[in-house]
């Protein structure tokens, strides 16, 4: 089958997982949907992915919003046709006022993007006279990401037997656990999901605090 074929699959994925993300009470789920090496792919393919996500935005946006979801891209947008641009901001602002699930989609995203993007915001208020570059900490910088003002994500779930991060969320992701699913994406479900929040639970969060600090601080 053509690797289009995959990536319609895919679409399957995402809404198995966004339903039984909300479904177990889950605040907040990113999903990594193009990155910046995406780009690097065959044009035609690249073509098909935005033709498909504008499809599904134009598809599931309604329901979404239903559900009390809110919608929120991140990533260039600068480098997404006008079409698919308009109609991710039509779904951010249909669901900005939603309470239950944030859903966070990656486009066109990669976490060194991220971070240089957000020195140069730094950079560029330090030239203007805004902030002083001893001002610039780690609290600063990331204020500057593509998620601030949201929680570091506390699980990355990678699939596909892939044991690495692609570029994804590298200032967020420090002190996330990190599963490895052998499922490919478009046959993750929610048995999947529930696997790796079953090893998310038997994991000990320490934050470079000993064990032994962690159960003194229980009593």
């Amino acid at each position: 089958m053509p690797r289009t074929a995959g990536h319609r699959a895919g679409v399957k994925a995402v809404r198995a997982t966004v339903e039984h993300a909300a479904r177990l009470g889950i605040r907040q789920l990113t999903l990594f949907a193009f990155s910046s090496e995406n780009w690097k792919r065959p044009a035609e393919e690249i073509g098909i992915l935005m033709g498909l996500f504008l499809e599904v935005l134009q598809r599931e946006v309604a329901e979404l919003h239903q559900n009390g979801v809110r919608l929120e891209f991140i990533g260039e947008r600068d480098r997404l046709g006008p079409q698919l641009c308009d109609a991710i901001a039509a779904a951010e602002s249909l669901t900005a006022d939603n309470d239950g699930l944030h859903l966070v989609v990656a486009v066109a995203y990669g976490g060194r993007w991220d971070i240089a993007n957000a020195a140069r915001t730094l950079a560029e208020k330090a030239v203007a006279g805004e902030i002083r570059a001893e001002d610039i900490d780690e609290d600063r910088l990331a204020g500057e990401l593509a998620l601030a003002g949201l929680p570091d994500p506390d699980l990355l779930i990678r699939t596909g037997g892939e044991q690495r991060i692609s570029n994804f969320l590298l200032w967020n992701l420090a002190y996330a656990e990190i599963f490895f699913s052998d499922a490919l994406w478009p046959e993750f479900r929610e048995r999947h999901f529930d696997d790796a929040m079953d090893y998310f639970a038997r994991r000990q969060r320490r934050f470079g605090h000993t064990p032994e600090q962690l159960e003194a601080a229980k009593c």
